[in-house]
């Protein structure tokens, strides 16, 4: 009887094992299904786009942004997620689950966004719909049929711009606006695109050198189309918007600075903290965090300062530093030549720090010259690391090298092509980018700069340390502005009372934090995840943690909210440390 007891046991136990796995394998099917289809819809929308956040397939046309389409859309997400509600997420076990809770958080992201109207106010003092199109006219194109599509999305420019005018004229209808005081000059790129000579548009980019497996009777044909294609529409598009922004929304955008201050804005602004920060933070809370960073950080200078040798206050210190020539670069060349050293210095200590390389290099380059007056110090990515040649006297070159770990290598010029480059992740994980853990790991690629040995001076110490209080000080003026009521000049006097920064960067980055609510409040928080992550491993695991797994380990994610990074770091704690690729089979490739 007790054998038969014992069996009977058994087989319960593999009854409930079996209806687990089923459990599993059915809700694994719903979210794949669900996922790749709601995906594929997605780049369709969006085809044609060009930006950080959006990432589209190729198309001969821009997407379409007009209110119908905009409710289309939130009907459509509002369906997904109704059907993510549907699926019972604790059936869901190790990566699967990871990238539901990643795609729950795209999805609720987008809808929100949605709900907010954020469409009609397509623009802030850094980004622009216009200005993402004079990206897309420097991208290299490789053959005819890319020609081909670049010319129709030229043709195409008339109908986009006009959805764009028709959005924020229902944004500034309900008080939904950028704020006038950092809408000055904004309009200069604009005019230049409406004033330029056929041959001399950013537009014509593409012409000036074409690829040779193109004919040159092709060439000829595809040039006249683009000419023809710059004139008729491109230019004019540019002079309708030139003189909607100038007449129309530079005299009508509201006065006020809070995000809070808009329609529903309290929940707005909470809305967008969510959505870069992925995390759930009251402004309040953030404010007393960026307080006590500041703080910190301040000490942190002080005693460097000491170790410089200079004898005065805090605020005579910076007085020097942005005062004498010898910090800054004497020209545009200077600035990129030693920005392209630290890189390859970089390139030599790396691999000690990170076991999984990108198979994309970056170039190093100037920030295009229209965009430049009104542009942050620098920008990296996938491919590319900008650096901001524009006003050399507010380019200090003793922050290069924390700009350049940022931008370049170990930050963004690694850890997105990195996350492009995993097949073992879903599409949805490897083309999309959450501020809160891609400029946190960025901001963390500054800190192991100190680990690498790569600030060689006081001074240079001094540069890393002023970059971490410039982003502790975002959660301070952010959250000053948009919840707390603090003015423009409130949050300029912070700036230069706490930071090494030029005059001229202070108000082009209190000007970004006006006009982009919450996202400045990506970086620290981030960093600050990643570095708390790192000390909880490295207590848990004692002699067994091996940094490389460790970054390993972060890096293979993707990009993830941060709740979900500090679930992995748990499973990497579990382990034993192991880093994600430790049973991948070594090459057997031989020489030829």
């Amino acid at each position: 009887m007790s054998k038969l007891i014992v069996r009977l046991g058994t087989l319960a136990c593999l009854g409930i094992v079996t209806i687990a796995a089923a459990a599993n394998d059915d809700a694994a099917r719903r979210f794949h299904a669900l996922s790749s289809q709601e995906w594929t819809w997605r780049q369709a929308q969006f085809a044609g786009a060009d930006d950080e956040d959006t990432h589209a397939q190729p198309a001969d046309h821009l997407p379409r942004v007009d209110a119908a389409t905009q409710a289309a859309r939130e009907r459509y997400w509002t369906d997904v997620m109704k059907r993510l509600d549907a699926i019972p997420v604790d059936a869901l076990h190790g990566d699967e689950r990871v990238s539901y809770l990643v795609y729950r958080n795209q999805v609720e992201t987008l809808l929100a966004d949605q709900r907010f109207r954020t469409w009609q106010m397509p623009f802030n003092s850094d980004t622009s719909f216009w200005g993402n199109l004079g990206f897309t006219a420097r991208r290299p194109l490789h053959d005819a049929a890319d020609y081909r599509r670049y010319i129709g999305q030229l043709c195409d420019i008339p109908r986009y711009f006009d959805e764009q005018i028709a959005n924020m004229r229902l944004g500034l209808a309900r008080g939904f606006s950028v704020p006038r005081v950092t809408l000055a000059g904004r309009d200069q790129a604009i005019a230049e695109v409406a004033h330029a000579r056929d041959r001399d548009s950013v537009f014509y980019t593409p012409f000036r050198q074409m690829p040779v497996n193109i004919p040159e009777d092709e060439q000829a044909r595809l040039r006249a189309e683009g000419i023809a294609a710059i004139h008729d529409a491109v230019a004019p598009a540019h002079a309708r918007l030139l003189g909607f922004m100038r007449n129309v929304y530079m005299k009508q955008s509201r006065n006020s600075l809070a995000a809070e201050a808009m329609p529903d804005g309290k929940a707005f602004y909470q809305s967008q903290i969510r959505k870069y920060t992925t995390l759930d933070m009251s402004p309040d809370a953030i404010h007393a965090l960026g307080l006590r960073e500041v703080a910190r950080l301040r000490a942190e200078m002080g005693q460097t300062i000491r170790e410089t040798g200079f004898n005065g206050s805090f605020a005579e210190f910076l007085h020097y530093l942005r005062t004498d020539p010898k910090f800054y670069p004497k020209s545009a060349d200077e600035l990129l030549k030693q920005a392209a050293w630290i890189a390859n210095r970089v390139n030599g200590k790396i691999g000690e720090y990170v076991g999984r390389l990108p198979r994309q290099r970056f170039v190093i380059e100037p920030v295009p010259a229209e965009l430049a007056p009104y542009y942050t110090g620098g920008r990296g990515g996938a491919g590319y690391y900008m650096v901001n040649t524009y006003d050399l006297r507010s380019r200090p070159l003793y922050a290069l090298t924390a700009l350049t770990l940022h931008e370049s290598s170990p930050g963004h010029g690694l850890q997105m092509p990195l996350a492009t480059e995993h097949e073992g992740l879903p599409p949805f994980r490897r083309a999309t980018y959450l501020s809160a853990y891609g400029e946190g790991w960025a901001l963390y690629s500054e800190r192991l700069g100190v680990e690498m040995g790569l600030y060689d001076t006081p001074y240079d110490r001094f540069g890393y340390l002023g970059y971490q209080m410039w982003r502790a000080c975002r959660l301070v003026v952010d959250t000053g502005i948009h919840h707390l009521g603090w003015i423009r000049e409130q949050a300029l006097v912070y700036m230069r009372e706490n930071t090494a920064l030029g005059e001229h960067e202070i108000e082009t980055e209190v000007d970004r934090y006006i006009a982009w609510p919450g996202q400045a409040l990506a970086y620290y928080l981030g960093e600050m995840a990643i570095v708390d992550a790192r000390a909880r491993a490295e207590k848990a695991l004692g002699e067994r943690f091996d940094l490389r797994a460790f970054h390993d380990t972060v890096l293979a994610l993707g990009s993830v909210p941060l709740p979900v990074l500090q679930q992995q770091v748990d499973r990497f704690i579990a382990s034993g440390g192991k880093s994600p690729y430790a049973d991948e089979k070594p090459c057997d490739c031989k020489s030829p």
